[in-house]
């Protein structure tokens, strides 16, 4: 799999911020972190995401860790920067400052604030439509529930066939690969990137709709591999077999440690010193943590080895 030509295709997790036990940024250990991820196999990194905790982050620090990450990744994989903010303006200044820095992407959910807040499709569209005249490097929707947002296939695709630089989609919603399929069909050439996200718990039967890429958590993304590979390739009997194999970590990922997964497993193997998360959020009980390292252990993934 080609990582940095279009159209962009396989694995880009998403790299966790690092946090010191005191709750501040710890810039070596990130770079660590971005170092195990590529020499795991990430074929591309996705950064200041949900599962990058990216809503307890100040502007300030998203900035320093956009500008730190991507002068560290140095182009050795394509980098995707979630630019997602209520305001249009905000996302598209965010936009082009990920840009001007070197992402291949940015990954932008659809506006919206709280429980009750949200804009109706035209101000949708134009939202996107103006993000895009802003840059020229793709747009990634975030189609997920976490914004509260019906997203319709049909509008994605509209927007996909309108919108200059709206041509990947990851889907992250219930019923994931008939969306993906309509999406598909309805779009042809213009989705360039349908993709699976959901830490992979819906990875085979998205594949099975015609995913070409994953974002899933950053833990183990040559375990990933495994699955997305073959398949891609063209076995999917193999993809099928390791899907089985990695599914119980999958599974601990995304229903039981949830964001604190990958940080658990890069302290377990020496990537880095914390896996401290920041207040408010807290991490899993401690049975929970148990359970992962053990359905970790069963798979000996490079991220128990690489620090050590």
């Amino acid at each position: 799999m080609s990582s940095s030509a279009r159209p962009y295709r396989g694995v880009f997790p998403v790299v966790p911020t690092i946090f010191t036990e005191a709750g501040e940024l710890d810039l070596d250990g990130q770079k660590r972190c971005v170092d195990f991820m590529i020499d795991a196999g990430s074929t591309g990194l996705c950064i200041l995401a949900n599962f990058s905790e990216q809503f307890v982050l100040t502007d300030d620090e998203r900035t320093l860790l956009m500008e730190t990450m991507l002068a560290h990744v140095a182009g050795r994989v394509p980098v995707i920067v979630t630019t997602t903010h209520f305001s249009t303006r905000a996302c598209a200044e965010r936009s082009r400052r990920a840009q001007d820095l070197g992402a291949a992407m940015v990954m932008v959910m659809p506006p919206y604030h709280g429980a009750t807040i949200r804009v109706p499709e035209a101000g949708i569209v134009e939202f996107f439509q103006r993000v895009s005249d802003a840059i020229d490097i793709p747009i990634m929707i975030q189609d997920a529930p976490v914004s509260g947002t019906a997203l319709s296939a049909p509008l994605l695709a509209r927007m996909a066939r309108e919108i200059a630089q709206v041509s990947y989609f990851k889907i992250e919603v219930p019923q994931a690969a008939a969306k993906l399929r309509t999406l598909i069909e309805l779009g042809g050439d213009a989705i360039e990137g349908p993709w699976d996200g959901e830490e992979a718990i819906t990875l085979l039967a998205d594949l099975d709709a015609g995913a070409t890429g994953a974002m899933t958590g950053g833990g183990y993304p040559d375990g990933i591999r495994q699955i997305v590979d073959p398949y891609l390739a063209g076995d999917r009997e193999a993809a099928v077999a390791a899907y089985g194999r990695w599914l119980p970590l999958i599974n601990h990922e995304n229903r039981q440690c949830g964001i604190a997964t990958a940080k658990i497993l890069m302290k377990e193997g020496g990537v880095i010193k914390s896996d401290a998360m920041r207040h408010p959020l807290a991490g899993p009980h401690p049975m929970s943590r148990d359970g992962l390292l053990d359905a970790a252990k069963r798979l000996d993934p490079l991220v128990l080895r690489w620090g050590r």
